[in-house]
Formats: C-alpha cells, sequence, structure tokens
C-alpha cells in the first residue's frame, strides 16, 4: 500500500509545475497559500486534491468568469486568448460588476476577431466605438 502524498509535497510539485505558481490563477495560488499554511476545510481540501490533479495533467488556467478567451494574472490585468486587452483591481476582478463588464469585454474581442482586426486594449476598449 502506497503511503499518501503529504500536502506540502503536493504544493512543491504545483509550484515547480507552475514557475513558482507564477502560471497559477489567483484563485489558485490563494489556494495553495491556505493550504500551506493549514487553513482548509474539507471542501478546500478537496479543491486542493483537484488543483493538485489538475497541474499533474498539464495545468489550464480557468476562464475569468467562466467567460471562454478570458483569463486575468496576478496583477489585474486581463487577457484574451493570450493578448493583453484590460486591467482590473482586485479584489474588483470578482465582483458581478466586473462580469458584466468582461462580457462585454469577451464580446468586442470577438467581433474584432471576426473581421480580422487586432485585439488588444487599444482596439477592444480605447478605441471602442459602439
Amino acid at each position: 500500500m502506497s503511503k499518501p502524498i503529504s500536502i506540502s509535497d503536493m504544493a512543491l510539485e504545483i509550484l515547480r509545475t507552475t514557475h513558482d505558481g507564477n502560471d497559477l490563477a489567483p484563485e489558485h495560488l490563494k489556494l495553495l497559500e491556505s493550504a500551506v499554511n493549514g487553513f482548509l476545510n474539507d471542501h478546500g481540501a478537496a479543491a486542493f486534491q483537484s488543483l493538485y490533479e489538475n497541474v499533474k495533467s498539464g495545468y489550464v488556467r480557468p476562464w475569468l468568469h467562466g467567460i471562454e478567451g478570458l483569463t486575468i494574472d496576478h496583477e489585474g490585468y486581463v487577457y484574451w486568448r493570450g493578448r493583453h486587452v484590460e486591467h482590473y483591481s482586485r479584489p474588483w476582478a470578482y465582483t458581478d460588476g466586473a462580469k458584466r463588464q468582461a462580457e462585454v469585454l469577451a464580446s468586442r474581442c470577438r467581433r474584432l476577431e471576426s473581421i480580422g482586426a487586432e485585439v488588444s486594449v487599444k482596439t477592444a476598449v480605447l478605441e471602442w466605438e459602439d
């Protein structure tokens, strides 16, 4: 019978695989921090185990507000398919208002893609005209 892997060993593996956590979504980095500091309840422990399995199988960053194509980094920079398109302050980035704004932003980015235009902060936000 194999010995279960410890939270510390899982955390180290997650950090090694995700460039010291830099590739993790902000909520996953927070989960990792909570695990290492012993702040997980049963639900959190299950989420951490799921994160570990996700990282072992090739980490996939979750979409911002579940909107396919949008991600956010630790500094609040928002990306559309890897291209910087906006910046949201934290913790506002996770509010209902931010979700509505993200939906509008994603719609703009899809529209820009559909006409073959560059997707960027400039085209999706600064120069956008309805």
